[in-house]
């Protein structure tokens, strides 16, 4: 079976490379310009001319014809077998390679700018965008021009096909008509695609800004808990190096009292072996007056002296176990309250604003206790205090850092606490903390326990395990977290907001009171203990 390949005819049978510049004798072979020049050069003179490549015999030097169909195949086509070069040559112009700028369709054939002015300019001459494949701009049947576009077959058809053929009867249109509706459906498409491709860079934009703001507060933290660990680690050293010191000292002290009591008793042993003595004298002599006339030894039996060295061991004889535990425990809690103070620092009390206490709230001396009381307190109405909830803010409020506060809900079974921004509305069902998009609160109506904002509840599983809840907040992040503060501590619910306006501290209570029972202050991420 005879090869596709169009590699093979590109190439020159005299240097057997592809055909640059083609030329096609009169017995049909395609051999390059130059090699052709050489061969008939050669036989100049010999009587006659041939082929070099079928040997025909031609009396007169053959004249060379350009071969066009080869010249518009552009080289790549070895590497890339079938496909055609967007570039088109112009038919007529023989000996150079001139970029054609309109095919005839009429013709068959493509012309450059100096052809086209020569042209043909009557109807049946149409002119079209070059291409080296002009027979699909004709009807594969009637072999005329397709000038319309079949909708219901979605065909290419000619005014033949149209009118007389399988087409006839359907709706046509004219090439240009459709395509220019064609054109339309795409610019829509393409609107379409572009505002999609907007949408789609402005979200990466925002995906790259968030992962840009995690990277950094990651670095943020990383540096923080970095300090933080290092002063942890240097705080333990000296902790480790102050037990060690006071333990080496201990054994010291321990060691000067036993050489003080031993020596004591070496004293002793010899002053007791010096008796041993002269009572072995003593009763070996042979004289009963010598012997009766002697003093008495004394009480050998220093029961005094013995019960003060067994004191003393007592006291000062043993390592003080118990201190060195103390001081370890001492320290090891002031390096825990270090750390907790390098996350949430608070040497300042949130206190109670009475202008804000709704009139059935008691509001104590110092501003940390709330109580609810079935007696108004006739306080005068202004547009800062709640009118129908039992509620309260507090003084101050915080717009940066990182802070806690904690109260005692012990004494009361219906309460909410926790953080509100100031233009929380002070009449109204909306106006109680957790029912608007101002608030969001820890809750506990007598069994029920849980956290709500905007209305929106999370009922927790059980009621706080202790009497002691903390708030965090956490303002540039955005959280504000409730934990109970047993042993150990629970965390219970977490917020995340963006905070947009100053917060303030917020309790409503129904039933008995809540006490403020720790501050809070800015966190100044210090890791000084």
């Amino acid at each position: 079976m005879a090869s596709t390949d169009p590699r093979k005819e590109l190439e020159c049978p005299v240097c057997v490379t592809i055909n640059t510049d083609p030329v096609i004798l009169k017995c049909g072979h395609k051999i390059c310009r130059g090699c052709i020049d050489r061969v008939l050069d050669t036989q100049e003179g010999s009587g006659g001319y041939s082929c070099p490549e079928c040997k025909t015999k031609f009396m007169e030097r053959p004249t060379r014809r350009r071969n066009i169909a080869v010249r518009k195949i552009r080289p790549s086509s070895c590497t890339q077998p079938y496909q055609e070069s967007p570039r088109v040559c112009c038919t007529y112009c023989i000996d150079s390679d001139v970029p054609a700028v309109m095919s005839c369709l009429h013709c068959d054939a493509s012309l450059c700018d100096d052809h086209l002015r020569v042209h043909s300019k009557s109807p049946e001459h149409v002119l079209c965008d070059p291409t080296t494949d002009l027979g699909k701009r004709k009807c594969s049947i009637h072999k005329k021009i397709l000038e319309y576009y079949c909708t219901e077959d979605a065909a290419y058809i000619c005014v033949s096909c149209s009118l007389a053929g399988e087409h006839r009867g359907h709706q046509v249109e004219m090439l240009d008509e459709a395509s220019e509706k064609k054109k339309q459906k795409l610019r829509n498409d393409l609107q379409k695609l572009m505002a999609e491709t907007e949408e789609a860079e402005k979200r990466v934009q925002s995906l790259e800004e968030c992962r840009r703001k995690a990277q950094e507060k990651a670095k943020g933290e990383t540096e923080r808990v970095t300090a933080l660990f290092k002063d942890l680690k240097r705080h333990l050293e000296h902790l480790e190096e102050k037990t060690l010191s006071d333990i080496t000292k201990q054994a010291e002290q321990i060691s000067q009292f036993y050489d003080e009591v031993i020596q004591q008793l070496e004293i002793k042993k010899e002053e007791l072996s010096r008796k041993m003595r002269h009572i072995e004298e003593l009763c070996n002599m042979t004289d009963p007056l010598t012997v009766l006339q002697e003093s008495d030894t004394g009480d050998l039996c220093d029961t005094e002296n013995r019960e003060r060295h067994d004191k003393q061991l007592h006291d000062g004889g043993d390592l003080d176990v118990a201190g060195i535990s103390h001081t370890l425990h001492t320290g090891l809690s002031d390096i825990i309250s270090g750390v907790t103070g390098g996350i949430y620092i608070q040497p300042a009390d949130i206190l109670l604003d009475v202008n804000t206490a709704a009139n059935w709230l008691r509001i104590s001396d110092d501003q940390k206790t709330a109580t609810w009381s079935d007696r108004s307190q006739n306080r005068p109405e202004t547009l800062k205090r709640f009118q129908d909830e039992p509620q309260v803010l507090s003084s101050h409020s915080i717009f940066t850092g990182r802070h806690y506060w904690e109260v005692d809900v012990g004494r009361s079974a219906c309460w909410s606490v926790g953080m509100c921004y100031p233009s929380i509305a002070r009449r109204g069902g909306q106006s109680c903390i957790g029912y608007n998009n101002k608030s969001w609160c820890l809750y506990r109506n007598y069994h029920v326990f849980g956290v709500r904002v905007d209305r929106k509840e999370i009922q927790l599983p059980e009621e706080t395990p202790s009497n002691r809840v903390r708030i965090c907040l956490d303002y540039e992040v955005g959280q504000i977290s409730f934990y109970a503060l047993c042993d150990p501590i629970r965390h219970l619910h977490t917020f995340t907001a963006t905070f947009t306006k100053p917060l303030h501290a917020a309790l409503c209570v129904w039933e008995g009171c809540i006490n403020i029972s720790e501050g809070v202050e800015r966190c100044e991420r210090s890791t000084n203990f």
